[in-house]
C-alpha cells in the first residue's frame, strides 16, 4: 500500500510541475514547436530601392547571433536561400525576435570581385507568423533586410 501511496504522490507532484514550467517559458513558447529563420541573401552592398534585380549571393555562410555568440549557422544554396531551424523550448522568440541578428560572414566580394571584401551583411529578424505542420506549430521568422556594415 505504501508504494501505491508515493507513486501517487510522485504523480501528483510532477502534475504541478508542469504549468510552472510552461509559465517561466510564456505562452506562446508553449504552443510552439519550433521556429524557422528562412531567407535569401542578395549579392549587393546597397539598399534594392528602386527594385532592380541583383543576383543571389550562393555558398555564403549565415550566422544566427544573439548576445555576440552564434547559435546556429546555414550555407545559402544556388538560388540564395538559407535555412535555420530552432527549437523554442530552448530559445525564447520574443528574446530571438529582439536581440537576435542575422550575420552573412561571407565576404561580399565571393560573389562579385567588385564589392568589398571586408564588412559584412547584417539584419534583424522579422515575425511572419505560424504555419501548422501536422500537429506541429512553427514560427515563420524572415529577415528584415541585409544591410552591409563595413
Amino acid at each position: 500500500m505504501s508504494l501505491k501511496y508515493l507513486f501517487v504522490t510522485f504523480l501528483l507532484i510532477a502534475a504541478m510541475a508542469i504549468p510552472q514550467t510552461k509559465a517561466q517559458l510564456g505562452l506562446l513558447n508553449g504552443l510552439l514547436g519550433s521556429i524557422s529563420i528562412q531567407g535569401i541573401v542578395t549579392c549587393t552592398s546597397k539598399d534594392n530601392i528602386n527594385g532592380a534585380p541583383t543576383p543571389v549571393f550562393s555558398n555564403a555562410d549565415v550566422q544566427l547571433m544573439c548576445d555576440g555568440k552564434v547559435l546556429s549557422s546555414a550555407t545559402t544554396n544556388g538560388a540564395g536561400m538559407f535555412s535555420i531551424m530552432m527549437d523554442s523550448l530552448l530559445f525564447n522568440l520574443s528574446s530571438m525576435l529582439n536581440g537576435c541578428n542575422l550575420v552573412v560572414t561571407t565576404p561580399l566580394s565571393k560573389c562579385n570581385s567588385n564589392l568589398p571584401s571586408i564588412g559584412n551583411l547584417i539584419s534583424t529578424l522579422h515575425f511572419g507568423g505560424t504555419t501548422l505542420v501536422g500537429t506541429q506549430t512553427v514560427a515563420n521568422i524572415t529577415p528584415s533586410g541585409f544591410q552591409f556594415v563595413p
